[in-house]
């Protein structure tokens, strides 16, 4: 493998890579995606070089990387070539894109607006033109939000599809590998590299629109959302509106808030507990969070968990997407009061914990704007059929432009 420290030029004119490490990795000739670009988060291991997690004090207590991380093989072995790595909210715990050591990454789509993290750096780079595509993780809405605030094409993938050798972890029963595309033809021809499969454009069999879900909107995003909604429905005879969740979201939220929380924490408790290191007072409120629960809350949000993925099945049983806005809010302004990032991050985790949740496929698609600023619409599928998601968006980019 090629651990040369040569990096293509790249004008980074948006903050989207790291300064600190100049990772590089050109394709093998004339591979399936030759000629394609990739940036990667700053936590996939790429030999020779140190992953950072985006906190200065992870990257100086860690060596580099033996090899590659499998996901950064496959794509180089295929022909992409790898131009360098990109920032991520510190030890991806964020969902606005902001980063106190290196700094926040433009938004070329939503200027003064941040990109919406913790994939901030890749979808950055991808909305800017710098790559290609570019990889990102999901935990909580990581790859989701990013490509909703940044007008791009995002998967979270089924829990467990794409293997998770070689990456800096979060919770492991909630991360999983994206990327980001600003063409659905592109990210269709990644996906078949990833994969492994032929992916042609299929209409969708059946949508649901999870009504209470663009309630949860707010009126301009949901305003936007709901007519393209209704005419991706208006493609099958079999779709329908629903309440998906009758006694409301705010439990659904709470449970993946908690019980991701305790993983997050127990990925890192001895590092933690032996390095002391610098976060922010943001992700140091996220890791002490489990410090204020008690078993009934824990033993609660086990159960409203179990009940989503059995209301989720139900809803899902016949086939077909549920389709839904992908983030309740257009990519908030950069350097928010703390509050205002607590109250975003409350309206966003209402939506995203679905997918992590339920571990199904789901995909943003960059459908349409409020105010100039881009939003995205999702669609969610049945466990390891994510081809089917990408199928959709290649015959949703025919018959809505």
């Amino acid at each position: 493998m090629n651990t040369t420290n040569q990096r293509l030029p790249v004008n980074d004119t948006l903050g989207a890579f790291c300064t600190d490490t100049d990772a590089y990795l050109p394709g093998t000739p004339n591979g399936p995606l030759s000629g394609l670009t990739f940036a990667a988060k700053d936590i996939f291991d790429v030999a020779g070089h140190i992953t950072g997690g985006g906190n200065p004090d992870w990257k100086a207590t860690h060596p580099p990387a033996q090899r590659n991380a499998r996901i950064i093989q496959t794509l180089t072995d295929a022909g992409a070539t790898m131009v360098g790595k990109t920032h991520t909210d510190e030890l991806t715990r964020g969902i606005l894109g902001e980063n106190a050591h290196y700094g926040t990454p433009l938004n070329p789509r939503a200027p003064g607006r941040v990109p919406g993290g913790s994939s901030s750096g890749s979808a950055s780079a991808v909305a800017g033109r710098l790559v290609d595509f570019a990889l990102g993780s999901d935990t909580g809405g990581s790859v989701r939000i990013p490509a909703s605030f940044c007008g791009l094409y995002g998967l979270r993938p089924t829990h467990n599809r794409i293997p998770l050798d070689g990456i800096l972890m979060q919770a492991p029963s909630y991360d999983t590998i994206g990327w980001f595309a600003r063409d659905p033809a592109t990210f269709a021809r990644v996906a078949e590299t990833v994969f492994g499969s032929t992916i042609s454009p299929q209409p969708p069999e059946r949508i649901i629109i999870a009504q209470d879900l663009f309630d949860a909107a707010e009126p301009a995003v949901a305003a936007a959302l709901r007519p393209i909604a209704d005419r991706i429905a208006a493609m099958s005879p079999n779709s329908q509106t629903l309440q998906l969740a009758p006694d409301g979201l705010d439990d659904w939220a709470s449970q993946q808030n908690i019980l991701q929380s305790i993983e997050a924490w127990e990925t890192l408790a001895d590092w933690i507990d032996a390095v002391n290191p610098r976060f922010s007072y943001w992700v140091t409120e996220r890791y002490t969070l489990i410090a204020s629960l008690t078993q009934s809350q824990i033993d609660q949000a086990k159960a409203t968990r179990q009940a989503v993925r059995q209301r989720i099945d139900e809803v899902l049983a016949g086939g077909g997407f549920l389709c839904f806005p992908t983030s309740p809010v257009a990519a908030p302004p950069r350097a928010q009061r703390l509050s205002e990032r607590k109250t975003a991050l409350g309206q966003i985790i209402r939506l995203t914990c679905l997918g992590g949740t339920t571990g199904r496929p789901q995909l943003s698609l960059p459908l349409a704007q409020t105010d100039n600023l881009p939003i995205g619409l999702s669609l969610m599928g049945h466990p390891n059929n994510d081809e089917a998601l990408i199928s959709a968006a290649l015959t949703l980019q025919q018959s809505l432009t």
